[in-house]
């Protein structure tokens, strides 16, 4: 009867002690992905080739970049909270461009000024991380008939976004933006 109790309570222990070990192992992945040296945040670094995808997205092309002004790349957090943002000095770009609708795709430019509600809820929620990127225009310098934005996806939790992806222009600076906020 003894040596039962004592498999049974060793048993039990090498349970616990597995339990034990797989939960400290979660903990450990857990900071390191947090605390660890991949994941910080990081400024003016990103290189024309990091960028490519904001104008190819758009469909203005990325031969137009001609270099990239600022940069922003925050760290992530466990459930993929950031901000990531970008201004990107083009070589051309014609107002035209921006306001044709011939797109069959669905995604397409909408001037500052006249943006439709969903698309307006959006701006204002990336638009409170203004103070981790000070030479990011402010909301009410994009909601001008200077900027063209272009939504590429906008996320919902909901009815209040909770994060959205925004291409932005500014066809007179040949500036393009790019903001990137989940939250």
């Amino acid at each position: 009867m003894r040596e039962k109790i004592l498999k049974i309570i060793k048993t039990a222990l090498a349970i616990w002690g597995a339990i034990s070990l797989v939960g400290l192992l979660v903990l450990a992945g857990y900071l390191y992905y947090s605390f660890g040296p991949g994941n910080k945040t990081v400024d003016d670094k990103a290189s024309n080739n990091d960028v490519r995808f904001v104008l190819n997205w758009c469909r203005l092309g990325d031969q137009r970049i001609e270099k990239v002004l600022n940069s922003h790349t925050s760290a992530r957090s466990f459930s993929g909270d950031h901000l990531d943002a970008y201004s990107i000095k083009i070589k051309d770009i014609k107002i035209e461009e921006l306001t044709s609708k011939t797109d069959t795709i669905g995604g397409r430019w909408y001037r500052g000024d006249t943006l439709p509600k969903i698309l307006s809820e959006a701006l204002t929620s990336v638009c409170v991380w203004q103070h981790e990127t000070p030479w990011f225009p402010t909301e009410s310098k994009i909601r001008t008939s200077d900027f063209y934005i272009y939504p590429w996806s906008i996320h919902y939790q909901g009815i209040l976004p909770s994060g959205a992806q925004l291409i932005l222009v500014n066809p007179t600076e040949k500036i393009v933006y790019y903001i990137s906020a989940e939250s």
